[in-house]
């Protein structure tokens, strides 16, 4: 590869990533980033615990939530460009401290400030860990046709902790406190520490090149500040904040503005941070803008599907827990046969595919009703999972393949922040698809007074509240059409979720038609050529 060569280090060391250890490598990688996926969604279960002995205000806990996937999207780019020039084993390394120790000052915490900090710690801990992982695979997998293997695999281990967090948060709250969910971190964190000091292969930059010589703090500060202010603007504006308030707008533009210096710097540096020419590659930029999209999709349509599931169906959390799980397997399987379909397919097929999948999938489910249509949703739910993961593998192995190997950490980063943006996107734009399609549904009815049912436009939840206030024939009638505005806004926003997956597909025409594997050493057979791109 070139830009790269091994760490001068022990006999072992400059082994790692070669024959049989690289897949030592890569189970290694997969723990750290199945702890990272764990900690974003494992304290969700635990918040009320946690509120009944910290006691937190509202804006505390707010920020409890957040903070951890808030630090952690702004730094990607920061910690992801700083592997590059110093070594991402280096970076690696030190994410794994630090995330070990804050996960024990998050488990011992007395005071709603203290979980804060050891929160953004993580966060911080968590920036240093997920563009890294990526980007050795890139390193210690040269053989596009093993890599996507590996990327594989990697995916669907994400998949597997964004799964069970709820899960295991959930076995933990039941036999010890909620700090235990931070505790657990510890010891593989403990594990992973020496064994990657062991095993993990050293990348060290090329001595000229962009990308290499000094390394751009101010540069890499102005990407961390703007892209804290344009996430928060995107979480307030999913979290319900109106788009014109002061707390929605102002980190929006302050954080649009200073990414607009930030590019303005990269491109009159003769060694930028980040190689923005890399997004003149069709490739590369059309990879990006296609996680944005599957992400979008993806995380909007939960909260929506996990809000009808318990509150037009009536299930409990737990048999919502069940009722999503059957699209994680759907995204696991799909990332561990990825590999074969990208060869088969090319990028742009199994992309294009994907989405078409998943769109297909989409609009299956606006067959869904106020009753439970279990075999329908399973269906549908099997469909969009396989659909977005088969999505995000050819997305993520075409970006990262595309990457110079030099620049495989900063390439990470940008594919991580997007999926990051996305996900904060899709949850602002089709919750507000949804209000936009629910409130109308309940601006008059009858025997119900207009400022009962203004109030019940604001969300479903907000509705059963007033009409158990109200009681009565009234009260029926408000929560019966209150259901039936909320599954004609679920429709509405299934089918513009289709077009913008659609839109998607389209999008995707300009990847590649196929992937050429590097390192193979075998011509390809005649069939195969088709499916080849060189990287």
């Amino acid at each position: 590869m070139s830009g790269t060569t091994a760490a001068v280090a022990s006999p072992r060391r400059r082994a790692a990533g070669a024959g049989a250890n690289r897949w030592v490598v890569l189970v290694v990688l997969c723990v750290s980033l199945l702890l990272v996926a764990l900690d974003a969604t494992v304290l969700h279960v635990a918040v009320p615990a946690v509120t009944e002995d910290l006691r937190p205000g509202a804006v505390e806990l707010l920020w409890i939530v957040d903070v951890y996937p808030l630090v952690c999207a702004s730094l990607l780019i920061l910690f992801g460009t700083l592997g590059d020039r110093v070594g991402r084993r280096r970076i690696l390394l030190l994410g794994y401290a630090l995330f070990g120790v804050a996960s024990a000052l998050a488990a011992c915490a007395d005071s709603a400030q203290v979980l804060i900090a050891a929160r953004a710690l993580l966060g911080v801990g968590g920036a240093m860990i997920m563009p890294a992982t990526l980007s050795l695979l890139r390193e210690v997998f040269p053989d596009r046709r093993e890599r996507a293997l590996a990327i594989g695999v990697w995916s669907a281990v994400a998949a597997v902790g964004a799964a069970v967090g709820p899960l295991l948060g959930g076995f933990l709250l039941e036999h010890f406190w909620w700090g235990s969910v931070f505790l657990v971190n510890i010891p593989l964190m403990l594990v992973s520490l020496p064994v990657g000091r062991l095993l993990l292969p050293e990348s060290k930059p090329a001595s000229e090149g962009v990308g290499q010589g000094p390394w751009d703090v101010v540069g890499a500060l102005l990407a961390a500040a703007g892209l804290f202010g344009v996430v928060l603007g995107v979480k307030r504006l999913g979290g319900g904040e109106p788009a014109l308030s002061a707390a929605t707008v102002v980190p929006l533009a302050a954080g649009a503005a200073l990414l607009v210096l930030f590019v303005r710097r990269q491109r009159g540096r003769a060694r930028p941070l980040v190689d923005l020419r890399m997004f003149r590659r069709p490739a590369f930029s059309t990879s990006v803008g296609c996680i944005v999209l599957a992400m979008l999709a993806l995380v909007g349509l939960e909260l929506i599907a996990a809000q009808y599931l318990q509150l037009v169906l009536g299930l409990s959390p737990l048999q919502t827990g069940l009722r999503l799980l059957p699209l994680t397997l759907a995204a696991m399987a799909a990332g561990l046969a990825g590999a074969r379909m990208l060869r088969r397919l090319g990028p742009r097929r199994m992309v294009c595919f994907g989405f078409c999948l998943t769109a297909g999938a989409v609009l299956l489910l606006t067959a869904l009703g106020r009753a439970d249509a279990w075999a329908l949703m399973l269906g549908g739910f099997v469909l969009l999972g396989f659909g977005l993961e088969t999505t995000l593998f050819g997305a993520y192995e075409s970006m990262l393949s595309e990457a110079p190997a030099e620049q495989a950490g900063g390439a990470a980063a940008i594919g991580e922040t997007s999926y990051q943006l996305g996900a904060g996107i899709g949850i602002a734009l089709l919750g507000t698809v949804m209000n936009a399609a629910y409130a109308p549904g309940l601006a008059r009815v009858e025997g119900v007074p207009a400022s009962a049912s203004a109030a019940a436009g604001h969300s479903l939840g907000e509705a059963y509240e007033v009409a158990a206030r109200l009681g009565g024939p009234g009260g029926v009638a408000l929560r019966s059409a209150a259901e039936g505005a909320f599954v004609h806004g679920l429709h509405v926003t299934l089918v513009v979720s289709a077009g913008l997956l659609l839109a998607g597909a389209g999008m995707a025409l300009r990847l590649p038609r196929g992937m050429r594997c590097e390192g193979a050493g075998v011509p390809a057979p005649r069939d195969a050529v088709e499916s080849r791109v060189s990287v």
